[in-house]
């Protein structure tokens, strides 16, 4: 005869199975950041030319005089990889949400996720209809940059409790934190900007931002090197800060990424930005998000994960 606690883990999803769900949710968010970097070095940005059809009357790619074949194939896998990230989204929001004891502040941040996807969905699908204007472009790509930390928080979240955060390190500290996040977005957006006055566009008859690159590069360095600074400060405090073992790992970790990240950049623009060194700095820009995020929620403490608390229903059923 089954037990109490067999029937209570049938019935409800485990923290193990939120927490994977959310690990699923962050790297396909992840995912489809860099997937979209290659259907614009690739010049497939209009490989579907309509939206949410692929060309009129065709929800899928057929043969057209005009688009490529490999042009359709890329950009049309790049919209299916949505359509995999809304199932996961929604799967991890259904467990989060029979998780018990219910977790108000979880059950949110898995809220953000599916309806994050059909955002995203929509910004891409205007994108498409305003035959990839660069501000557009711009704005998809922030898009994703929100929902991947969020979706570092939501996997953080799967990890504690929901106490209000008490801080690992001294208020000057997270006040750095807060700096270097608002630093992180100004990188990403001037990233942006940087892109839409580049040659990849996306499509070659698309019009690009009317500004030289040679600046906006300057300014995107020099705000990096603005994030290095922050960095290098945060780390001169943690030594007397009696950091934890996990905020020590992000913080290491957050060194080296921003260092090859850099790297990447400065080779990529001598290189005149080549295709494979652009998909790679968009990756490794995703990765410093997912870092930067994880030193902004391991500053905080949120107590231990509540303990979960079998159904009545299931130890009736059992007794029964």
């Amino acid at each position: 005869m089954p037990t109490a606690s067999m029937v209570s883990r049938i019935s409800r999803p485990s923290p193990r199975v939120v927490r994977g769900l959310a690990l699923a949710v962050l790297v396909t968010q992840a995912l489809i950041a860099v997937t979209g970097v290659i259907v614009r070095v690739t010049g497939s940005g209009l490989g579907c030319p309509t939206w949410p059809q692929c060309f009129p009357d065709s929800m899928v790619p057929v043969q057209h005089p005009e688009v490529a074949t490999l042009h359709q194939v890329i950009e049309f896998g790049n919209r299916l990889l949505t359509g995999v990230i809304g199932f996961i989204a929604l799967a991890c929001f259904l467990a989060a949400w029979g998780v018990r004891p219910y977790r108000r502040r979880l059950v949110g941040l898995a809220l953000v996720m599916p309806l994050g996807v059909i955002a995203q969905a929509v910004i891409g699908g205007m994108t498409v209809l305003v035959n990839l204007a660069w501000w557009s472009v711009s704005v998809h790509f922030m898009a994703s940059a929100v929902l991947i930390w969020l979706a570092t928080v939501l996997v953080k979240a799967t990890t504690e409790g929901d106490r209000e955060p008490i801080g690992v390190v001294p208020p000057r500290m997270r006040k750095l934190l807060a700096a270097l996040v608002l630093v992180t977005a100004a990188v990403l957006v001037l990233g942006t900007l940087v892109t839409a006055a580049g040659p990849h566009a996306g499509d070659p008859d698309t019009p690009r931002l009317g500004l030289p690159v040679p600046t906006l590069v300057q300014a995107h360095g020099l705000l990096v090197m603005a994030y290095v600074l922050l960095l290098a400060v945060f780390g001169v405090w943690l030594r007397g800060a009696r950091p934890t073992k996990a905020l020590l790992k992000v913080y290491g970790a957050a060194c080296v990424l921003v260092l090859v990240q850099g790297a990447i950049g400065s080779i990529q623009y001598y290189l005149g930005v080549p295709e494979a060194m652009v998909v790679a700095h968009v990756l490794c820009a995703t990765l410093v998000i997912i870092v930067t995020a994880l030193l902004w929620g391991e500053s905080r403490y949120r107590g231990p994960l509540p303990e979960p608390i079998p159904e009545a229903a299931a130890k009736q059923s059992v007794a029964a």
